[in-house]
């Protein structure tokens, strides 16, 4: 089904969808009357791979609107997606591959606190086949387009997440971010990506793609949506053995900003979106307080992403489904899987030995800077080109996102309008872990969204073991 594009329609967000529902001018129920209109007008356009049927979803409204002390719950009614690598019960989890599906049999904790604090699950969003690409084509379902039009990718591998949030149709989405997954797919449809330090939100209940480096993660429209969000979704989890209580909150004050010498940005030869993003850094520096940091150690990490033995990661959750069913495989999907085949037990600890001199030199510099500012992609891509050189724009698309989970870092996608010829741009606020309130705090700023600096840390939770000054 063929529809004008032009750019993101973001929908009500959390706050005013709470607000209609206690002031009695909305209702979960009537909210979810919207989304589901919204989502069959629609049709198959490749967000949704599965939703919950009209009268289930109304039933669903119906029942958080009749449980004790509902309008006091903190997402009550907020409709959400979750994207297809995350098991939600009764609901098939199928990472884009039909052959591999399965019915869950359980929540994932992550998941589950969202729907005990209201919110109203959806569906499943699409996704670049066992989460691996960063462009939504990777896949047998209806290959997505960006908002944006013009037959341009809408990113990937949280393909579907993206695009619930930008078309409108839910103020927020469940993604993942191994290499970018959730980072560039909010660039290309101009909305928030937040790939929150490794282990804030548990990952049980997510198929893993890289398990040492996976994140969940959260798309929505503004900062303020992905605060109210997390403030759910954050908590240690002792079933996750990468899991870690919440850092500090931001407490006021300068920010410092790192900036690399324009010479080390790269934007493969796209005049506009390199004047688009020297634009936004001439207003950064005369706004911020600015360090200049080199780029090299970054991108050195980030090569050993696919150059290294982490792509044999994949084959720890894939292997034995590449062995017995490899023609259900994508063809890219499979040739990736096969690559990590190659690496030796040496690859590895050398690439690790390699990692730790990396992370070490970087670690150096977070002294003098407490957030990163890049481009979160260098440049765009059709579908066609995609299509025709997989593997290359692949990997360009990931220039600077593959490095941040390997340096464990934390990434903030944030919109900043479009180049001249109407393609969007989208900056990347990175800070070292746990520095999460920060560098939302930069984000906030450059929306020009107020945020309150007295906001709280909360006490550590446990999820239970399975079942402003302007720049």
């Amino acid at each position: 089904m063929a529809h004008d594009s032009h750019g993101p329609s973001i929908g009500p967000s959390v706050a005013e969808v709470l607000a209609s529902h206690a002031g009695g001018t909305g209702s979960p129920t009537k909210t979810a009357t919207r989304v589901a209109d919204a989502i069959a007008a629609r049709g198959d356009d490749g967000t949704w791979l599965s939703t919950v049927s009209r009268n289930e979803l109304l039933a669903a409204a119906a029942e958080i609107e009749n449980r004790p002390g509902a309008r006091t719950l903190p997402l009550y009614g907020v409709p959400f997606g979750v994207k297809d690598s995350i098991d939600v019960e009764g609901f098939p989890t199928t990472l884009s591959c039909p052959d591999f599906s399965y019915v869950a049999s359980a929540t994932a904790p992550a998941v589950q606190k969202l729907l005990d604090a209201g919110a109203l699950y959806v569906g499943k969003t699409n996704l670049d086949q066992f989460a691996t690409g960063l462009n939504g084509t990777r896949t047998p379902y209806t290959v997505p387009r960006s908002v944006y039009g013009g037959e341009m990718i809408s990113g990937g591998s949280s393909s579907g997440s993206a695009l619930a949030v930008a078309l409108g149709q839910v103020p927020f989405a469940v993604a993942t971010d191994t290499a970018g997954s959730g980072r560039v797919p909010a660039a290309l449809n101009g909305v928030v990506g937040y790939k929150p330090s490794r282990g804030l939100i548990s990952t049980v209940g997510l198929v893993p793609a890289c398990k040492s480096l996976d994140c969940i993660s959260v798309m929505a429209g503004s900062i303020e949506d992905v605060d109210r969000v997390m403030d759910v979704m954050i908590g240690r989890d002792d079933a996750d053995a990468w899991s870690r209580d919440r850092g500090p909150r931001h407490e006021g004050g300068v920010i410092r900003v790192g900036l690399p010498p324009v010479d080390e940005l790269e934007f493969f030869g796209d005049e506009a979106m390199r004047a688009a993003h020297l634009g936004f850094r001439d207003h950064v520096t005369r706004h911020a307080t600015i360090v200049e940091i080199s780029l090299a150690p970054f991108l050195a990490a980030g090569a050993l992403l696919y150059q290294g033995p982490w792509v044999a990661e994949r084959l720890v959750e894939f292997g034995d489904f590449l062995v017995a069913q490899p023609d259900s495989i994508h063809p890219v999907v499979r040739d990736i899987l096969r690559s990590g085949e190659k690496y030796t037990a040496v690859d590895a600890f050398a690439a690790l030995q390699r990692l730790q001199e990396l992370k070490a030199e970087v670690g150096r510099l977070w002294a003098d800077v407490d957030v990163l500012v890049v481009p979160t992609i260098g440049t765009t891509f059709t579908v066609d080109e995609v299509l025709a050189r997989p593997i290359e724009c692949n990997t360009v698309l990931g220039h600077y996102t593959h490095f941040g989970n390997l340096l464990d870092l934390l990434g903030v996608a944030v919109p900043l309008g479009t180049t001249t010829d109407g393609r969007p741009c989208s900056a990347m606020l990175l800070g070292p872990a746990l520095s999460d309130d920060t560098v939302l705090a930069l984000a906030a700023q450059v929306l020009d969204e107020p945020r309150a600096e007295d906001r709280g840390a909360p006490e550590p939770s446990r999820s239970p073991t399975p079942s402003k000054e302007q720049i």
